[in-house]
């Protein structure tokens, strides 16, 4: 059975655009679900119960919540592919924090 992939995104979202590229980059075929965020659709407020937003993978059924989650979600599932992160713990360390300040940082 292949894997079920569903995105549900809002075009424009940062967050989003982060698991988008993962997913790219792991040459994932997915399905892309756009939300709208003044009038969330049932399937979103049932796969995010706790914060209710976007983005969110849905994996065979299973939601993930949460951009930087899901992108290491991706990277430990499929990890036969592309490797989201260096294979050296410092330089993994190093991609990390530059995540991280990106987010506190600049969003």
């Amino acid at each position: 059975m292949a894997d079920e992939i569903i995105l549900l995104d809002f075009l424009p979202s940062i967050f989003g655009m982060r698991v988008r590229v993962a997913l790219a980059e792991k040459g994932l075929k997915y399905e892309y679900r756009e939300q709208d965020l003044w009038n969330k659709s049932p399937l979103l407020l049932e796969m995010n119960l706790v914060h209710k937003k976007i983005p969110v993978l849905i994996h065979n059924g299973k939601p993930i919540c949460e951009s930087t989650i899901i992108v290491q979600y991706i990277d430990e599932v499929w990890k036969d592919k592309s490797p989201l992160l260096p294979a050296d713990p410092y330089e993994r360390a190093q991609a990390r924090f530059w995540a991280d300040y990106i987010d506190k940082k600049l969003l």
